[in-house]
Parts: C-alpha cells; structure tokens; sequence
C-alpha cells in the first residue's frame, strides 16, 4: 500500500495550487477516509481536509483553510484532490495525505491517525 502526494510548490499570496493525493494496493480505495494534514518543522501535524469513504459523501475542513480549500476524489481513478485557493504565507507547510478505515469525525476528534500516510510534499507560500 501506498500513498504519493504530488503539486507542491512555491506560489505567491493569494494564488493557488493544487495537491493530488494517489493510493496504489489498496484493496477497496473507496473504503478509506483520505485526509489531508500539514506540518510546520517543530509543530504538530494537524488535519486540514478530510472526504469520507464509502461514497464520499463527507468532506471536512479545518477552520483555518474553510472557504479556501476543496477536496474531492477524481473520478475513476484511487486519487484525492486538495484546491488551495487564496494561498497565504501561513499556509506554507509540508502536505501530507493519510488513509483511514475510520471516519472523518473521528480524524478531526483526534482519536484517529490515519494508518496510511504518503511521505508529503512542500507548500511555500511567499508573502
């Protein structure tokens, strides 16, 4: 099993990117709950986005980036998107994708860590 993240970069403020986030061995794709986190060098990692599994009815945000981001799962293919619109200096971390058999509620409660995480990719963001 494995999980690629890929579209980090470096962009000035208030523009946008785009983060892809590709499973592979996964048995039933669907089934996991893909969420993103970031991490700044000597902070904790912190969930930012979540799309639920089984449907992907759900999506969650954490309140730093609502409004600004979007999740969504491409169509026929085992990846999730993270649009970044409106980038600020403060979004400038390293983005990670992590999978999960457990639900969105329980990764933004804290009592669920992914079992799955990609190895990130870098998000600068220049004022």
């Amino acid at each position: 099993v494995e999980l690629v993240e890929s579209g980090g970069g470096l962009v000035k403020a208030g523009q946008s990117l785009s983060l892809s986030c590709t499973g592979s061995g996964f048995r039933r794709w669907d089934d996991y709950a893909i969420a993103w986190f970031r991490q700044v060098p000597g902070n904790k990692r912190q969930v930012i986005s979540c799309i639920s599994g089984f449907g992907r009815s759900e999506t969650r945000y954490a309140a730093s980036v609502k409004g600004r981001f979007a999740i969504s799962e491409a169509a026929g293919e085992n990846m999730v998107n993270l649009q970044m619109n409106n980038l600020k200096p403060d979004d400038t971390a390293v983005y990670y994708c992590g999978a999960t058999e457990y639900t969105c509620v329980g990764i933004f409660g804290g009592i669920v860590t992914p079992r799955y995480w990609g190895k990130g990719t870098p998000v600068t963001v220049s004022a």
